[in-house]
Protein backbone atom coordinates (compact mmCIF):
# COMPACT_ATOMS: atom_id res chain seq x y z
CA UNK A 1 0.00 0.00 0.00
CA UNK A 2 0.90 3.33 -1.09
CA UNK A 3 1.44 6.39 1.62
CA UNK A 4 -0.94 9.00 1.09
CA UNK A 5 0.21 11.90 -1.42
CA UNK A 6 -0.56 15.64 -0.83
CA UNK A 7 -2.97 16.56 -3.58
CA UNK A 8 -4.38 12.89 -3.92
CA UNK A 9 -7.33 13.62 -1.87
CA UNK A 10 -11.04 13.34 -2.80
CA UNK A 11 -12.13 14.74 -6.27
CA UNK A 12 -15.86 14.20 -5.77
CA UNK A 13 -17.39 17.50 -7.00
CA UNK A 14 -19.35 17.11 -3.76
CA UNK A 15 -17.20 16.53 -1.57
CA UNK A 16 -14.97 19.32 -2.14
CA UNK A 17 -17.98 21.84 -1.96
CA UNK A 18 -18.41 20.24 1.31
CA UNK A 19 -14.82 20.95 2.42
CA UNK A 20 -15.10 24.11 0.86
CA UNK A 21 -17.91 25.30 3.05
CA UNK A 22 -16.66 23.54 6.55
CA UNK A 23 -13.47 25.60 5.64
CA UNK A 24 -15.32 28.75 5.27
CA UNK A 25 -17.07 27.76 8.56
CA UNK A 26 -14.55 27.72 10.75
CA UNK A 27 -12.49 30.59 9.38
CA UNK A 28 -16.16 32.70 9.87
CA UNK A 29 -16.36 31.16 13.43
CA UNK A 30 -12.50 32.12 13.69
CA UNK A 31 -13.21 35.84 12.80
CA UNK A 32 -16.09 36.13 15.08
CA UNK A 33 -14.05 35.33 18.12
CA UNK A 34 -12.78 38.00 20.37
CA UNK A 35 -8.82 38.91 20.65
CA UNK A 36 -8.10 38.09 23.90
CA UNK A 37 -6.90 40.88 26.57
CA UNK A 38 -3.10 39.76 26.50
CA UNK A 39 -2.94 39.86 22.99
CA UNK A 40 -4.48 43.42 22.62
CA UNK A 41 -2.22 44.66 25.65
CA UNK A 42 0.81 43.23 23.66
CA UNK A 43 0.09 45.01 20.73
CA UNK A 44 0.01 48.20 22.54
CA UNK A 45 3.29 47.70 24.58
CA UNK A 46 4.59 47.30 20.72
CA UNK A 47 3.05 50.29 19.15
CA UNK A 48 3.87 52.49 22.58
CA UNK A 49 8.08 51.18 21.68
CA UNK A 50 7.38 51.99 18.15
CA UNK A 51 6.30 55.60 18.32
CA UNK A 52 9.50 55.95 21.27
CA UNK A 53 11.98 55.56 18.58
Amino acid sequence: MKPAQPGNGPKSPAIKAQIDENLRRVYHEALSDAVPDRFTELLAQLKAKETQK
